[in-house]
């Protein structure tokens, strides 16, 4: 019982218990999340560790630890093992023999030097090994050394930490279209900061190549009020919003783009272009939205659908609403993805709609109706993303806790799902229509520019399938 009991406390060796020659160990991995909290935590931004780009033409060609990482690690030690609590630190010299690279597994020892009974201080040495046996850092430390004994309950539940590096998971995506060439894509009536933002990041990133349809001269005036330049991007004037929506759908029938952007106008006045049977962008699939978001507190990215253009879909319209969100899945590397159809309840309610609607769909998978993912349902969200709910309730299934689409109900539960997830969970979102014969990025009018230059890399990786499968 004693020796159990021990490992719920630090326990410190006092200056009397203590002989030369006594040492102690404590080993460590490094993590890429380590470089970051070192560098955060300090304010330690040193191009040479902290950014990856650097490092990877630097001295080392690889992302390595700051110094005093290793160093802090001898402070642990000293702080919680060897004295342990009530140790303080005095002096330290230490020598970094060579970089600590992500992976590494670091052994620190320190060994009893000499004992200086006048004041109590120890000196020990102090030597950092790698998995290779190889000195990393080595030197010696001084501290005051504890005189009464403390026995300390050990903080057994200590706060996760969660770095959360929305930046990261934007140049992430940008990463996706690296080296592809521009797509034409007609955006209509960018007349406002973010709109015009938007579409010009997008061309400097080389992702699209916009053409800019609205009214020249206001389009040129937010330009000059925000710094936004246009060099090289055409204009196409435009008398206002209507005329804007309807001259960037027909430059997309002429051939002129191959692919469409909404920008300050509202998506029923571009949609209402879009779906003309006269002079639209109709194919014989049902047109629906989704809404691709990488959330940091989720292990894959998720595809909600749809949560913009269909308000109450039916069973019918969800056939295709589904089939065009795992056609997407396939163009951005998702070769089999899990479909979660979900509803308030995981079982079938004749009372509820939703859940016969998930029932048939499923069926109508197994049936070959549709194809290329693998679906489940009814699940409600939390079986959809939690294997931990899931298993709790009895659910066994491929889809659950491990979903990469989630089909909604309807658009109103559908757009609080994707808000929620951007405002409050910090997601990384791209909005896209499909079902059409160009990809539409269609996103709100409250969005960001890096949310609608994130939304032209998925409308570029759809144009790029689409020249492909034109040429096969």
């Amino acid at each position: 019982m004693q020796a159990n009991n021990e490992q719920h406390y630090l326990v410190n060796k006092t200056f009397d218990e203590i002989a030369v020659g006594d040492s102690a160990s404590l080993t460590r991995t490094l993590m890429p999340e380590d470089v970051k909290l070192f560098a955060i935590m300090t304010g330690d931004f040193n191009p040479t560790v902290a950014a990856p780009q650097y490092s990877q033409s630097g001295m080392f060609r690889e992302v390595i630890a700051h110094g005093m990482w290793s160093g802090s690690l001898i402070s642990t030690l000293l702080g919680t093992q060897f004295p342990g609590p009530g140790t303080i630190l005095v002096d330290q010299a230490l020598h970094f023999a060579r970089p600590v690279t992500i992976g590494d597994v670091i052994t620190i020892t320190v060994t009893t030097k000499q004992k200086f009974q006048h004041n109590k201080h120890i000196l020990f040495d102090c030597v950092c090994t790698n998995q290779e046996d190889l000195p990393v850092v080595c030197g010696t430390v001084e501290v005051l050394a504890p005189t009464e004994k403390i026995s300390y309950l050990r903080q057994t539940h200590m706060p996760e930490v969660h770095i959360d590096d929305k930046l990261e998971r934007f140049d992430r995506l940008l990463s996706q279209v690296k080296g592809l060439e521009p797509i034409p894509t007609a955006v209509a009536h960018p007349c406002d900061h973010e709109s015009l933002k938007g579409p010009v990041m997008a061309f400097q990133a080389g992702i699209i190549e916009p053409i800019l349809v609205g009214p020249e001269s206001k389009i040129r005036a937010v330009a000059e009020e925000f710094s936004i330049d246009l060099s090289g991007i055409r204009i196409v004037n435009a008398a206002h919003s209507h005329d804007s929506a309807a001259l960037a759908v027909s430059l997309v029938r002429t051939g002129d783009a191959e692919a469409l952007m909404k920008g300050s106008l509202h998506t029923d006045e571009l949609m209402g272009e879009v779906i003309s049977r006269a002079n639209g962008l109709r194919t014989n699939r049902r047109i629906s939205h989704v809404f691709l978001m990488s959330v940091p507190t989720y292990h894959r990215p998720l595809l909600i659908t749809d949560a913009a253009i269909n308000i109450a879909p039916t069973l019918e319209d969800k056939v295709d609403i589904i089939q065009n969100a795992i056609d997407l899945a396939h163009i951005i590397g998702i070769p089999e993805p899990k479909v979660a159809i979900l509803s308030a309840v995981e079982t079938v309610n004749p009372k509820i709609e939703s859940t016969l609607h998930a029932a048939a769909l499923c069926k109508m998978a197994d049936r070959g109706q549709i194809t290329g993912g693998i679906l489940d349902g009814p699940l409600a969200f939390d079986n959809a993303v939690s294997i931990v709910a899931a298993k709790t309730k009895g659910i066994k299934s491929a889809v659950a806790g491990n979903a990469e689409i989630l089909v909604v109900p309807d658009l109103e539960s559908g757009n609080m799902v994707a808000k929620q997830l951007e405002y409050l969970a910090n997601a990384l979102t791209a909005g896209i229509v499909l079902g059409t014969r160009v990809p539409i990025v269609l996103t709100s009018r409250a969005d960001t520019a890096e949310t609608r230059t994130a939304s032209c890399v998925i409308g570029a990786l759809i144009a790029h399938a689409n020249r492909k499968a034109a040429s096969a």
